[in-house]
């Protein structure tokens, strides 16, 4: 698929170095000289970190920039005053990661949101829990409602 604000070219000095077969969709600079540079497969933040598209929970813009939060909880801020068609781009690819996105309840204190998202070369999507504020998602009985939810919405889902 060709996006519409697609970059033609990197340029030679945001030093990014590309997998084999990936492609750049659009790239916006920061004010010290970097490069934020969104991809097919991933957001390449500035310092070397790569976050693919499936590890990224959300993207909030503001008038400085980008903060990423990512699936493990990480957050990466990046100043980016003008980021042209980045957000565009980050909502598109993040959204399209995701195949499932369902909460549960699981008794009167809350529930769990169940995520599926699609990992590239990999056949089966990829789960996450995420269970509302004031659980315990170390608790096992817990845990164990979030699974049972979880095999029931995988059987009438398909997936």
């Amino acid at each position: 698929m060709r996006f519409p604000w697609a970059a033609r070219s990197l340029p030679p000095e945001a030093g990014v170095t590309l997998e084999a077969g990936e492609r750049v969709l659009v790239h916006a600079r920061t004010p010290d000289g970097g490069f934020v540079v969104a991809t097919d497969r991933a957001l390449r933040l500035p310092a070397g970190v790569v976050m693919p598209w499936y590890r990224i929970d959300r993207a909030l813009w503001d008038e400085q920039g980008l903060l990423v939060v990512g699936t493990d909880g990480a957050r990466r801020r990046v100043e980016l005053p003008d980021p042209g068609r980045l957000p565009e781009a980050v909502r598109e690819r993040v959204t399209s990661s995701i195949l499932v996105n369902r909460h549960v309840r699981l008794g009167d204190r809350g529930g769990v949101r169940l995520v599926a998202r699609r990992v590239p070369g990999q056949e089966t999507a990829d789960w996450e829990f995420v269970f509302d504020a004031g659980l315990d998602p170390a608790d096992p009985g817990l845990r164990a409602a979030a699974e049972q939810a979880l095999e029931q919405l995988r059987r009438n889902l398909g997936v």
